[in-house]
Parts: C-alpha cells; sequence; structure tokens
C-alpha cells in the first residue's frame, strides 16, 4: 500500500502532536471503513487540558474503532488527530503480567520510576502493603486500582478509558469512580471515558457524547 493511501484509494493523515493548545486533543475524522463498510462519518470534537469526555453508545457501534484511532493505534481513516505525546489508556481488562508482582508491573510500564515512586503511585490507589503481590492474590478491585496507578504514574497529558469499572459491584465501583475523580483532578490531563453506565458518565465527565447511527456520527448530551 503506497504510504498516505488506502486501498480504496481515500487519503490517509497521519497523526499530528499537537502544538497550539498544549495538552489537548482534536479529533476530525470524516470517515472511517472496514473494507466498503462505512462505520464512522463526521466525527468532531475536541478535549480540553483537565475536561474529561463521556463516550456513549451501544455495543459495536464504533466505540473501540474509535477509540484506537484517537490514541493512534489505527491511522487507516480520512480525517486527522491531534493529540500531546503523553498518553495512557485504561482497560475493560487489567491487563496485568501474571509472572510479575505488583511493583513490577508497575515498574515494566514506568521504568523510569525509582523503586520509592513506585510504591508511592500504588499507596496512592489503595495498594500498600500488596507491592510484591503477584495479580493472582489481588482481588479484582485491587488489579483495577493496579491499573489506574499504571496510568497515573507517568502523569499523562492524555487519558483513555475504555469502561474500566466494567464487572465491578455498584459499591467498589463507586470506590473506583472516586479514585479516577481525584486522580484526574489532581494531575489534569485530558480525558476520553468510554462507558454505558449514564450513571458513570454524569458523575466523571464533564461532557457527555453519543455515537448513533449507522454509519456512526455524535450526538452531544446535556449534563
Amino acid at each position: 500500500m503506497t504510504p498516505g493511501i488506502r486501498q480504496d484509494g481515500a487519503r490517509v493523515v497521519p497523526l499530528r502532536p499537537l502544538r497550539h493548545e498544549e495538552g489537548a486533543i482534536r479529533v476530525d475524522v470524516r470517515a472511517k471503513h472496514f473494507g466498503r463498510t462505512q462505520v464512522l462519518r463526521d466525527v468532531h470534537f475536541s478535549v480540553s487540558r483537565g475536561e474529561t469526555v463521556a463516550l456513549l453508545g451501544p455495543s459495536g457501534i464504533g466505540k473501540s474503532t474509535l477509540l484506537r484511532i484517537v490514541a493512534g493505534l489505527d491511522r487507516d481513516f480520512d480525517g486527522s488527530v491531534q493529540r500531546p505525546e503523553e498518553m495512557a489508556m485504561v482497560f475493560q481488562e487489567p491487563t496485568l503480567l501474571p509472572w510479575r508482582s505488583a511493583l513490577q508491573n508497575l515498574l515494566l510500564v514506568h521504568p523510569g520510576l525509582t523503586p520509592s515512586e513506585a510504591r508511592a503511585a500504588l499507596d496512592r490507589v489503595g495498594l500498600k502493603g500488596r507491592e510484591d503481590a503477584f495479580p493472582r492474590a489481588l482481588s479484582l478491585g485491587q488489579q483495577r486500582r493496579l491499573a489506574l496507578a499504571r496510568a497515573f504514574a507517568g502523569r499523562p497529558r492524555m487519558l483513555i478509558m475504555d469502561e474500566p469499572f466494567v464487572s465491578l459491584d455498584p459499591r467498589l465501583a463507586n470506590a473506583m469512580l472516586s479514585l479516577a475523580e481525584d486522580l484526574i483532578a489532581e494531575q489534569r490531563p485530558a480525558t476520553i471515558f468510554v462507558t454505558h453506565a449514564r450513571a458513570e458518565a454524569d458523575r466523571l465527565a464533564s461532557r457527555v457524547l453519543e455515537l448513533r447511527g449507522t454509519p456512526a456520527t455524535l450526538t452531544p448530551h446535556p449534563i
């Protein structure tokens, strides 16, 4: 495939680092296709530093596709994305290495941290005393806390969270939401938060957007 040109002839615009508003995200996706099927159309939005935008939509609508585009993992689309280079992602699953301890999982992603800094990051999310525990010895809630520690330890300018509280019971989900709120308030990244729960969006987000239609496009929601 010729660089910058899709096989179907559409132009591919490369990801560009943001130059003007430091720490912000600007997304302009005119179209995204899988083969001949268009899945996204005219998806345009921006996220300022310190702002959290919640992205809603039914399963299969294209939320994960949009996140991959925003993260720079999928560049085969018509449009452009501007974002800071310092990015962190929190997935639905904690994606921990089972043969490494909590501390080692953190240092693997952030090798520049000193052991004391890494321990402080674990302490910040409520994992003090669990630094040497392996994932199998951690509860699901503790694994999700470790995932948050891993995301925030590098002080990202941009944060993507893809349903990070799914499958948690209401009490634990509430505690994790409170922790995420505090960490976002402390570090103020530009945050995109995907959820199926409108209550989570209302609590965590300053703005709510929803993907609708075929191909999917964005509809703003009042807070």
